[in-house]
This record gives structure tokens, C-alpha cells and sequence, in this order.
């Protein structure tokens, strides 16, 4: 009998800039355009190269979604040198891949132009779905209606990119829409063949947000939610949760295939409260199941050859890198 495996990320959280064109009801990453909403390029390339000498083999590129909408951002970012931030996050995924990093993406709503020039240096990229409904939460965030995510995530598997996507449990959905938007994301898969995972991410109220006072969603609601989605995902797409958002050690058992990225020297920015947890902490959490790090490109992706020529040395020696450590 196969001994279970969980898998996970060694990755640098790298949030370009913390502007964005929504309003989410549950959000502090957002901000207005001041000092310091810009991450410049020596801090980013200091992180990055700590980072590789850590081991990570991720650059996690985050970023609001189209901050250049918002009045004085443009201007903004001049100083550093671009006029748009994709192509500031175009160089600083050549920067990582230089530095034995691989590049992954999550930028919000993106054309099919924008992500076919990003999937030539970026081995993997995401967009949360967070749900097909229509909650209170999104009302004013342009870029959360859920048909402009399918287009996205649908756009992503016409070109062949490993993706990443999830739902967002307890921000005013049901059951019934989390299973809607789980079929939504097989279904998409089954048409295109290129979701590597799909997180689980339970909605954590924040001091100073329009739902700092909702509840946050129990263990048993989310060990129910991660069930569903084990049973409605077909069995190559790993179900996938946050460890230092739930109580990992207990939502394991519930369907977990995956404990994400984490960082050994960057927080997560998006919810600066909880830190990651140490390696070693992963390795409680999996209990019985064996700990295996993986890269932000599955297995099942790098054998069917889905990344640009760029990308080609890297993720082969990224990948013999990790053969090797899991044999020794």
C-alpha cells in the first residue's frame, strides 16, 4: 500500500504593489497610491536573491489588480522606469529565473494577449474564481464578476498554462455556490486539462474592512467544503489549503493533497498576522502522510512539456534538485 503523500512550495512572496482596482469587503492588502505601495527593484532582487540561497525554488509575483486604473499610480511607477506593471513583473520574472527561481503569477484579471506574453517567463500562474455568486463583498470590484474570471481561467487552458485557482469560503456564499463553482473549475479542466490545483481558502475577518465583524467559517464547515471539493475535482487536480490560515493538522485528513507555498524569509502579505509555518510544522500537519516538496510547475505538466524554451533548464534542474533530495 502507496504511502500518502502531501506536497508543498519553497516559495519568496514578492507583492509588486499593494494598489488595486477593487474594493473587496474583506481585503487589507489593498491601499491607496502613497510611498511605499511600489516594491522597488533592489528590494525585490535582494529578496529574490536571499531567497534562492534558502532554497526556494518559487518567485510568488503578487500584485492589485490593474493598479494602473487607479488615478496616480502610472506616475508612480515611473520613477522606477515603466509605465505598466506587467512589464515590470515581465523583467522580474527574468530576474528570478537568472537566480534559479520560477516565476508564478497572480495579477488579477489579464487579457489573452497578457497572458500568452507572461506565459513565455512564467512557469505556472493563477487567478482565484472565490466564487460564481454574487455576494455583497464584491460589489464594488469590477474584476471579482465571476464570468470575467471563468474567461481568464478559461484563456489560461486554451494556452496551455499550469494554473492555479480556489475558492473563497465564508465571504456571503452557500454551500450550494461552492459546489456550483467547484463543477465550474472541473468542468474548465476537463476542457482544457490545465488546473494544478485548487485551494480551499477560508475568509479570515480583518480589523478595518467591511467585514471585519462576519464570522469566519468553523473547521467542520471547511473539512466539509474540502471534502466536496475532493470528491467533485477529478483526482490530477490537487486540492490544496493554506497552513497558517485553518487548523491545517485537522483539515488534512479531510482531502488535503497540498499545504501551498510557503516562505522561509517573506509573511504572507495578504494576511501579514499569520505567519508561515516552519518545515518542520509542515511535517506535523501531514501526520501519516509523507512531507514532499514539489515546484509551482506539477510533475504531470513539466512531463507533458507545457513551459516555454526559457524555462527549460531551470525547471529540469529544479526538478533533478528535488529527484535527488527525496531519494537521499
Amino acid at each position: 500500500m502507496h504511502r500518502r503523500v502531501i506536497t508543498y512550495s519553497r516559495n519568496a512572496f514578492l507583492p509588486l504593489t499593494t494598489v488595486c482596482r477593487n474594493r473587496c469587503g474583506y481585503c487589507c492588502f489593498r491601499t491607496p497610491v502613497r510611498e511605499g505601495c511600489i516594491m522597488p527593484p533592489d528590494e525585490m532582487l535582494r529578496t529574490m536573491d536571499v531567497s534562492a540561497s534558502l532554497g526556494c525554488t518559487e518567485a510568488l509575483f503578487t500584485f492589485g489588480e490593474r493598479p494602473g486604473e487607479v488615478p496616480g499610480f502610472t506616475s508612480m511607477l515611473g520613477t522606477f522606469g515603466y509605465t505598466d506593471i506587467l512589464d515590470y513583473v515581465y523583467d522580474l520574472s527574468l530576474a528570478a529565473i537568472e537566480r534559479g527561481l520560477l516565476p508564478h503569477t497572480n495579477a488579477g484579471i489579464l487579457s489573452y494577449g497578457e497572458l500568452d506574453r507572461l506565459r513565455g517567463v512564467n512557469a505556472s500562474m493563477g487567478l482565484m474564481l472565490e466564487t460564481t455568486a454574487d455576494v455583497p463583498a464584491h460589489r464594488d470590484s469590477p474584476g471579482k464578476d465571476p464570468g470575467v474570471r471563468i474567461d481568464m481561467i478559461e484563456n489560461a487552458g486554451k494556452l496551455s498554462i499550469p494554473f492555479t485557482t480556489g475558492i473563497l469560503v465564508g465571504i456571503g456564499e452557500t454551500m450550494e455556490d461552492r459546489e456550483e463553482s467547484l463543477r465550474v473549475i472541473r468542468d474548465l479542466h476537463r476542457r482544457f486539462g490545465h488546473i494544478q490545483e485548487v485551494i480551499v481558502q477560508n475568509f479570515c475577518p480583518k480589523p478595518g474592512t467591511l467585514m471585519e465583524g462576519a464570522p469566519a467559517p468553523d473547521t467542520s464547515e471547511l473539512c466539509a467544503t474540502i471534502t466536496l471539493a475532493r470528491e467533485i475535482l477529478p483526482r490530477d487536480v490537487a486540492v490544496q489549503i493554506p497552513p497558517n490560515l485553518a487548523d491545517a493538522s485537522h483539515l488534512v485528513g479531510c482531502g488535503v493533497d497540498d499545504l501551498g507555498g510557503v516562505s522561509p524569509l517573506t509573511i504572507d502579505y495578504v494576511n501579514p498576522e499569520r505567519p508561515w509555518p516552519e518545515i518542520e510544522e509542515l511535517r506535523r500537519v501531514a501526520g501519516d502522510a509523507e512531507l514532499r516538496e514539489r515546484l509551482c510547475i506539477y510533475p504531470q505538466y513539466i512531463e507533458k512539456s507545457w513551459y516555454s524554451p526559457l524555462l527549460e533548464p531551470l525547471i529540469r534542474r529544479l526538478a533533478e534538485r528535488l529527484r535527488v533530495i527525496q531519494q537521499g
